[in-house]
């Protein structure tokens, strides 16, 4: 959509003590100190296509972690002509190495567009992508605030844009919602925008009233 916005890096820290990134923000030396002082980086994980720009400074800097992708990921266009390399894809559950800390799940949809979501178990705490958006008008420039607004991105609902592509994904798709509405977490965290850090359960439903 040519809009710039900003992006959170969520790092968490599993039962072994290695740390997982979940869609990293841009890479420095400062960030890369900051974050060996909570552990050992060995999961580089790109969500969707929206979430992966930054991860070949990343793999550099720690060839030996395992990058994972989103289904579909690899394919784009974008991706193949890229330096990124994927180790694995991401599913519908959470692989061995974060099982004992995370659950794990996927919404599919239409368009290319698969939600992939982490739920941390000891702080009940949500982790997504795109699937809801709650961005805070007063950090976005004029013509993008008013953009987001007209779809919804700053009522802390799924914006307007995203429920197309969702809605493709049919039974499917609301299933797998009704999953994640299921798990009723304290804290729902996004990949950009302002997290639920209380409430966390109503206001996922309130978010997913237009589909289940």
């Amino acid at each position: 959509m040519g809009i710039a916005l900003p992006v959170r890096m969520t790092i968490v820290r599993l039962e072994n003590g290695d740390l997982l990134l979940h869609s990293p923000t841009p890479y420095s030396a400062e960030l890369a100190k900051a974050i060996e002082a909570l552990g050992r980086v060995r999961h580089l994980v790109a969500p969707n296509i929206a979430h992966w720009t930054y991860i070949a400074d990343w793999q550099r800097a720690y060839p030996d972690a395992t990058t994972w992708a989103a289904p579909g990921l690899r394919d784009r266009a974008q991706v193949r002509t890229s330096s990124v390399q994927f180790d694995a894809e991401l599913g519908g559950t959470a692989p061995a190495e974060w099982s004992d800390t995370l659950d794990q799940g996927m919404v599919p949809a239409g368009a290319g567009f698969n939600e992939i979501w982490f739920f941390h178990r000891q702080t009940r705490t949500l982790v997504l992508v795109d699937l809801i958006e709650n961005l805070d008008p007063d950090k976005l420039p004029p013509v993008t605030r008013l953009l987001m607004q007209a779809s919804a991105a700053t009522d802390g609902t799924t914006a307007r844009y995203l429920r197309l592509p969702v809605r493709l994904g049919g039974a499917d798709a609301r299933k797998a919602v009704r999953a994640i509405v299921a798990l009723e977490p304290d804290r729902v965290i996004f990949a950009h925008g302002q997290p639920f850090d209380t409430n966390g359960a109503a206001r996922l439903k309130r978010a997913f009233e237009w589909l289940i």
